[in-house]
């Protein structure tokens, strides 16, 4: 076990983890130089295109240190982006230290402070690497100042290095081995092992991803995951070497697979622990919660006639993604769809793309919404996530809506802009800080349904990309929610109904009826589009009718025939109006969804 060492690489979104996992493999020599391709880690078409990790990866190195020992090095490589935190903490659970990545250029960003916030609260040994170190704005004395006055670390620890060029790998690799402790651990207790991470095989089933703390597992032990007592028997134990490499057991202190014949990927819970059906581990593992979802929206297919294929493709898609929560729904504008949890947009986003592109299905999303706490009169209270679900407004006693703590860093110039917009998405307890001289730290709480709105794709444009955004639930707070309901023609279009502020409804109604106007196809009769809270209008744009120039043929004469012909005219489309039916085009749902910056 002294020969082991477990450990994961943190950072914010784009600092370079993958890249110098690319260059730590490489280093030893785990794959050759002709079958290498960068992001070795990122299997997934998705993340290799925009250049994000989403799904955690483990693989073992074997190293040969300077004084001549052989090591397994464990690298647990994770997500950066918020919305897969909780994987985050999973993984540096199974770990005894981490690689604290700071891009030499852009220095310490939200995501570090907060990563780094997380590796403390495992008691996990730090090891700060300043990569980048080649980039010709690349200010090493610049972030070295700010990991010791932001992060509170030694900056003369700090390794520089350039992942990309290959510069200051061995040290890296000198220092994991000398500073992270070796795991502690005891093969004759009963079996305790984590699991960090979970894929699917259509061959083979759930493949489990879990470092062993206390005690062995073998091929034929039959196994229990302590949160549902669902019992199963293992099939085969591993190693990740880049693929997986069969061994006899897995001990305490080592990470790898186990494949035990789970048919689907939510039986298994990433944090959840495994220990033997015969001689169970007095209490699970600390840390284990459900992953649960925060942005809901409604996925619907685009030709009704695909509903099934739909549904099959989601039944697939859970069997990967454990995360995403979905139950049936249904829309009198859009037919038969899905009601969809996810952990955030980003997480919504991957969601519809991986279903466009891995299951060839084209879909429709509704308005993305939060969950939502409404107390009755009655004491009864209701948690609503669907607009079309929202209670009689008579019974409402109060609303509350769920609040995050954002955690902003950009450069000094920007604040004003940046304040502005946090106030006008009905941001409060602002706190500033200033942790070196230039940059800024915003602290702000903010309403979660106005961040799921536009704000980050915002924070960007104007911080000029050098903004970025880390955020928590904190708590619910009473707010003034009404329905904003979109009319056309006077009917009702459930599938863009949206539950919002009441400061907020006329400016989101006339964001919708513009966006609607511009895409809904001119008819031989005016078309009102509408945004109501109950029976007060709050917004209005009008389609135009196709007019036929019925006073074309009248030259010269009485007026009194001019005007005949128009009321001829005037009665004939007032009644094609009531008999008429305005087909929205599916552009139109994806356009009330962009921001008027779009």
């Amino acid at each position: 076990m002294n020969q082991i060492r477990n450990f994961s690489i943190i950072a914010h979104i784009d600092h370079g983890k993958s890249t110098l996992a690319d260059r730590m493999i490489q280093f030893t020599g785990l794959v050759e130089d002709r079958n290498f391709k960068d992001q070795i880690l990122d299997n997934m078409d998705i993340e290799r295109e925009r250049g994000i990790t989403i799904k955690s990866q483990a693989v073992s190195l074997p190293y040969r240190a300077a004084d001549g020992q052989e090591y397994t090095l464990n690298l647990i490589d994770t997500p950066g982006h918020v919305d897969f935190s909780y994987e985050v903490s999973r993984s540096l659970a199974s770990c005894e230290g981490v690689l604290l990545l700071v891009d030499a250029a852009q220095g310490v960003q939200a995501q570090t402070v907060a990563n780094l916030y997380m590796a403390m609260e495992h008691d996990l040994e730090v090891i700060p690497v300043i990569n980048k170190i080649d980039l010709p704005t690349a200010d090493i004395e610049r972030v070295m100042e700010q990991i010791d006055g932001e992060l509170g670390i030694d900056p003369y620890k700090a390794i520089p290095c350039s992942a990309k060029a290959g510069i200051g790998i061995e040290p890296i690799f000198e220092a994991i081995v000398k500073k992270i402790p070796p795991p502690k651990g005891d093969d004759a207790l009963p079996l305790s092992a984590l699991i960090f991470d979970a894929k699917y095989d259509p061959f083979r089933g759930t493949i489990i991803h879990c470092r062993v703390f206390d005690g062995r597992v073998r091929a034929g032990d039959q196994i229990r995951f302590m949160y549902n007592g669902t019992v199963y028997r293992v099939e085969e134990v591993g190693k990740f070497l880049l693929s997986r490499s069969r061994t006899e057991s897995l001990g305490a202190g080592e990470v790898g697979y186990i494949i035990a014949g789970v048919k689907t990927v939510s039986d298994v819970h990433v944090g959840d622990t495994i220990t033997l059906d015969g001689r169970p581990c007095a209490k699970p593992l600390p840390g284990f919660r459900e992953a649960k979802p925060v942005v809901f929206a409604s996925i619907y297919p685009i030709a009704s006639d695909d509903y099934e294929e739909l549904s099959i493709a989601l039944e697939k898609y859970k069997l990967n993604d454990a995360a995403l929560v979905y139950q049936k729904d249904s829309s009198v504008a859009l037919g038969q769809g899905f009601r969809c949890g996810f952990l955030g947009l980003l997480h919504l986003d991957i969601v519809q793309e991986r279903l466009e592109r891995e299951f060839n299905q084209s879909i429709v999303l509704s308005v993305p919404s939060v969950r939502y706490r409404f107390s009755l009169n009655t004491g009864e209270v209701l948690e609503i996530d669907n607009p079309s679900l929202y209670p009689d407004p008579a019974k409402i006693d109060k609303t509350e809506e769920p609040y995050i703590r954002a955690t902003m860093m950009f450069p000094e110039k920007y604040l004003g802009t940046v304040m502005k917009l946090c106030l006008d998405k009905r941001g409060s307890n602002t706190r500033i800080h200033y942790p070196s001289p230039g940059r800024t730290e915003l602290f702000v709480e903010m309403p979660l349904a106005e961040v799921i709105f536009d704000f980050y794709d915002r924070l960007k444009t104007l911080t000029q990309g050098y903004g970025s955004f880390d955020y928590e639930i904190i708590d619910y707070r009473v707010s003034d929610l009404v329905l904003l309901d979109i009319l056309v023609n006077g009917e009702k279009v459930d599938a863009l109904s949206q539950i919002v502020h009441r400061d907020r409804a006329r400016e989101r109604g006339v964001h919708a009826c513009d966006r609607l106007k511009d895409e809904i196809p001119r008819q031989m009769f005016k078309i009102a589009i509408q945004g109501a809270i109950g029976g007060q209008i709050v917004s209005r744009s009008t389609i135009s009718p196709f007019r036929k120039d019925v006073i074309a043929k009248c030259y010269g004469g009485d007026i009194t025939r001019k005007r005949k012909l128009l009321e001829k005219q005037k009665k004939g489309k007032k009644r094609m109006k009531m008999v008429g039916n305005v087909s929205i085009p599916q552009s139109a749902f994806i356009a009330v969804l962009k921001s008027d910056t779009d």
